[in-house]
Protein backbone atom coordinates (compact mmCIF):
# COMPACT_ATOMS: atom_id res chain seq x y z
CA UNK A 1 0.00 0.00 0.00
CA UNK A 2 1.98 3.13 -1.34
CA UNK A 3 0.45 6.37 -0.28
CA UNK A 4 1.75 8.86 -3.36
CA UNK A 5 2.85 12.46 -3.31
CA UNK A 6 2.95 14.00 -6.23
CA UNK A 7 5.38 17.22 -5.10
CA UNK A 8 8.39 16.86 -2.80
CA UNK A 9 6.37 19.75 -0.20
CA UNK A 10 4.05 16.64 0.63
CA UNK A 11 6.54 14.34 1.51
CA UNK A 12 6.47 14.77 5.00
CA UNK A 13 2.54 14.85 5.06
CA UNK A 14 2.51 11.78 3.00
CA UNK A 15 5.15 9.51 5.42
CA UNK A 16 2.76 10.72 8.47
CA UNK A 17 -0.47 9.67 6.65
CA UNK A 18 0.89 6.00 5.62
CA UNK A 19 2.41 5.71 9.37
CA UNK A 20 -1.32 6.20 11.22
CA UNK A 21 -2.97 3.93 7.87
CA UNK A 22 0.11 1.24 8.82
CA UNK A 23 -0.77 1.30 12.83
CA UNK A 24 -4.92 1.29 11.76
CA UNK A 25 -4.45 -1.52 9.47
CA UNK A 26 -1.94 -3.42 11.95
CA UNK A 27 -4.27 -2.52 15.36
CA UNK A 28 -7.61 -2.23 14.04
CA UNK A 29 -7.31 -5.53 11.69
CA UNK A 30 -4.84 -7.67 12.78
CA UNK A 31 -2.50 -7.81 10.23
CA UNK A 32 0.68 -7.62 10.14
CA UNK A 33 2.30 -4.63 8.47
CA UNK A 34 6.31 -4.09 7.36
CA UNK A 35 7.42 -0.45 6.21
CA UNK A 36 9.65 0.09 3.41
CA UNK A 37 11.39 2.77 1.55
CA UNK A 38 11.46 6.18 2.96
CA UNK A 39 9.51 4.93 6.20
CA UNK A 40 12.18 2.43 6.05
CA UNK A 41 15.30 3.92 7.15
CA UNK A 42 15.56 2.53 10.17
CA UNK A 43 15.38 -0.86 8.99
CA UNK A 44 18.29 0.24 6.19
CA UNK A 45 15.77 0.92 3.62
CA UNK A 46 14.60 -2.22 2.79
CA UNK A 47 12.87 -2.35 -0.92
CA UNK A 48 9.38 -4.03 -2.19
CA UNK A 49 11.08 -6.13 -4.02
CA UNK A 50 13.47 -7.67 -1.05
CA UNK A 51 10.26 -8.00 0.85
CA UNK A 52 8.39 -10.27 -1.98
CA UNK A 53 11.68 -11.97 -3.13
CA UNK A 54 10.00 -15.78 -2.31
CA UNK A 55 6.42 -14.77 -2.13
CA UNK A 56 3.69 -14.49 0.97
CA UNK A 57 5.18 -18.40 1.99
CA UNK A 58 8.92 -17.01 2.35
CA UNK A 59 7.68 -13.49 3.72
CA UNK A 60 5.29 -15.81 6.02
CA UNK A 61 8.01 -18.15 7.21
CA UNK A 62 10.44 -15.01 7.57
CA UNK A 63 7.79 -13.37 10.14
CA UNK A 64 7.54 -16.90 12.37
CA UNK A 65 10.90 -17.42 12.63
CA UNK A 66 12.85 -16.60 15.46
CA UNK A 67 14.43 -13.37 15.74
CA UNK A 68 18.06 -15.42 15.58
CA UNK A 69 17.02 -16.68 12.69
CA UNK A 70 18.71 -15.85 9.47
CA UNK A 71 16.06 -13.73 7.62
CA UNK A 72 13.91 -13.33 9.98
CA UNK A 73 11.73 -10.07 10.23
CA UNK A 74 9.19 -9.03 12.92
CA UNK A 75 6.55 -5.95 11.65
CA UNK A 76 6.46 -2.91 12.56
CA UNK A 77 2.58 -3.44 13.30
CA UNK A 78 0.19 -5.63 14.27
CA UNK A 79 0.61 -9.47 15.18
CA UNK A 80 4.41 -11.28 14.69
CA UNK A 81 2.33 -13.58 11.76
CA UNK A 82 0.56 -13.33 9.00
CA UNK A 83 -2.91 -13.37 8.84
CA UNK A 84 -4.46 -16.47 7.48
CA UNK A 85 -6.35 -15.09 4.73
CA UNK A 86 -4.91 -11.02 4.13
CA UNK A 87 -1.35 -11.99 4.41
CA UNK A 88 0.87 -9.32 5.61
CA UNK A 89 0.37 -5.54 3.82
CA UNK A 90 3.67 -3.32 3.09
CA UNK A 91 3.19 0.30 3.94
CA UNK A 92 5.28 3.02 2.01
CA UNK A 93 5.07 6.34 0.88
CA UNK A 94 6.79 7.26 -2.43
CA UNK A 95 6.89 9.28 -5.31
CA UNK A 96 4.57 7.98 -8.61
CA UNK A 97 6.26 4.95 -10.06
CA UNK A 98 6.78 6.08 -13.73
CA UNK A 99 6.86 3.21 -16.59
CA UNK A 100 9.23 4.59 -19.38
CA UNK A 101 10.66 2.89 -22.52
CA UNK A 102 12.84 3.98 -25.05
CA UNK A 103 13.32 1.96 -28.26
CA UNK A 104 16.59 1.64 -30.24
CA UNK A 105 17.41 2.36 -33.52
CA UNK A 106 17.99 -0.40 -35.84
CA UNK A 107 20.76 -2.31 -36.05
CA UNK A 108 20.47 -2.52 -32.20
CA UNK A 109 20.54 -5.87 -30.80
CA UNK A 110 19.10 -6.93 -27.55
CA UNK A 111 22.64 -7.65 -26.34
CA UNK A 112 23.20 -4.17 -26.94
CA UNK A 113 19.95 -2.95 -24.96
CA UNK A 114 21.19 -5.24 -21.99
CA UNK A 115 24.27 -3.52 -22.18
CA UNK A 116 22.82 0.36 -22.23
CA UNK A 117 20.45 -1.14 -19.26
CA UNK A 118 23.57 -2.46 -16.95
CA UNK A 119 25.26 0.86 -17.80
CA UNK A 120 22.51 3.33 -16.68
CA UNK A 121 20.40 1.53 -13.83
CA UNK A 122 21.15 1.97 -10.00
CA UNK A 123 24.15 0.81 -9.08
CA UNK A 124 25.55 0.53 -12.98
CA UNK A 125 28.99 2.52 -13.95
CA UNK A 126 26.62 4.96 -15.12
CA UNK A 127 23.80 4.62 -12.84
CA UNK A 128 20.96 7.05 -12.54
CA UNK A 129 19.37 7.05 -8.73
CA UNK A 130 16.09 5.01 -8.53
CA UNK A 131 16.30 4.05 -12.28
CA UNK A 132 15.68 0.45 -12.69
CA UNK A 133 16.73 -0.88 -16.04
CA UNK A 134 16.34 -3.99 -18.60
CA UNK A 135 16.95 -4.57 -22.16
CA UNK A 136 14.62 -6.57 -24.36
CA UNK A 137 13.80 -7.65 -27.92
CA UNK A 138 9.97 -7.16 -28.80
CA UNK A 139 7.93 -8.51 -31.79
CA UNK A 140 9.38 -7.59 -35.00
CA UNK A 141 12.90 -7.34 -34.19
CA UNK A 142 12.32 -3.94 -31.96
CA UNK A 143 14.62 -3.79 -28.96
CA UNK A 144 14.33 -1.63 -25.89
CA UNK A 145 15.72 -0.38 -23.30
CA UNK A 146 12.60 -0.86 -20.59
CA UNK A 147 12.65 1.20 -17.16
CA UNK A 148 11.02 1.91 -14.09
CA UNK A 149 11.80 5.02 -12.83
CA UNK A 150 11.10 5.42 -9.49
CA UNK A 151 11.94 8.94 -8.47
CA UNK A 152 10.44 11.12 -11.15
CA UNK A 153 10.18 14.28 -8.83
CA UNK A 154 14.27 14.11 -8.98
CA UNK A 155 15.23 12.59 -11.94
CA UNK A 156 12.99 13.83 -15.34
CA UNK A 157 12.34 11.21 -18.53
CA UNK A 158 14.52 13.91 -20.38
CA UNK A 159 17.35 13.32 -18.11
CA UNK A 160 16.83 9.48 -18.72
CA UNK A 161 16.44 10.24 -22.47
CA UNK A 162 19.81 11.58 -22.28
CA UNK A 163 21.73 9.04 -20.43
CA UNK A 164 19.85 6.07 -22.85
CA UNK A 165 21.16 7.98 -25.84
CA UNK A 166 24.75 8.10 -24.65
CA UNK A 167 25.43 4.57 -25.44
CA UNK A 168 22.75 3.81 -28.18
CA UNK A 169 20.83 6.04 -31.10
CA UNK A 170 17.26 6.28 -30.15
CA UNK A 171 14.06 5.74 -32.05
CA UNK A 172 11.28 6.64 -30.19
CA UNK A 173 9.87 6.73 -26.34
CA UNK A 174 6.88 4.86 -24.81
CA UNK A 175 5.09 6.19 -21.62
CA UNK A 176 2.95 2.71 -19.83
CA UNK A 177 0.60 4.86 -18.22
CA UNK A 178 0.85 7.90 -16.16
CA UNK A 179 3.53 10.45 -15.01
CA UNK A 180 3.61 13.39 -13.06
CA UNK A 181 4.21 16.94 -14.72
CA UNK A 182 7.58 17.31 -12.98
CA UNK A 183 8.45 14.50 -15.33
CA UNK A 184 8.41 15.72 -18.43
CA UNK A 185 9.92 19.11 -18.58
CA UNK A 186 12.45 19.06 -20.75
CA UNK A 187 11.50 16.37 -22.98
CA UNK A 188 13.03 16.53 -26.39
CA UNK A 189 11.39 17.64 -28.82
CA UNK A 190 12.65 16.01 -31.81
CA UNK A 191 12.17 12.42 -29.77
CA UNK A 192 8.67 10.98 -31.05
CA UNK A 193 6.04 9.62 -28.05
CA UNK A 194 3.57 7.81 -29.86
CA UNK A 195 -0.05 7.97 -28.24
CA UNK A 196 1.45 10.53 -25.72
CA UNK A 197 -1.80 12.83 -24.94
CA UNK A 198 -1.03 15.56 -21.86
CA UNK A 199 -4.41 15.28 -20.91
CA UNK A 200 -4.68 12.00 -20.43
CA UNK A 201 -1.13 11.02 -19.21
CA UNK A 202 -0.19 13.61 -16.76
CA UNK A 203 -0.95 12.67 -13.47
CA UNK A 204 -2.07 16.55 -12.64
CA UNK A 205 -4.14 16.88 -15.39
CA UNK A 206 -5.49 13.96 -15.57
CA UNK A 207 -6.98 14.16 -12.07
CA UNK A 208 -7.78 17.93 -13.15
CA UNK A 209 -5.18 19.30 -10.14
CA UNK A 210 -3.68 21.71 -12.76
CA UNK A 211 -4.08 23.02 -16.27
CA UNK A 212 -2.76 20.82 -18.75
CA UNK A 213 0.84 21.32 -19.76
CA UNK A 214 2.21 22.26 -23.41
CA UNK A 215 0.83 20.17 -25.87
CA UNK A 216 4.06 19.96 -27.53
CA UNK A 217 3.94 15.94 -27.69
CA UNK A 218 1.29 15.97 -29.96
Amino acid sequence: MPLVYLDTGARGAACAEALVVAERIGDELGVPVLLYGELARERDGRTRAELRRGGIARLAARLGSSPAAEGAIEPDFGPPAAHPSAGVTLVAAREPLVAFNLQLQSPATVADARRVAALIREGGEHGLPGLRAIGVQLAGGVVQVSMNVERPLELSLAEVVQAVGRHAPLASAELVGLAPRAALDGFPDELPMPGFDPALHVIESALSLDTPISDHFN
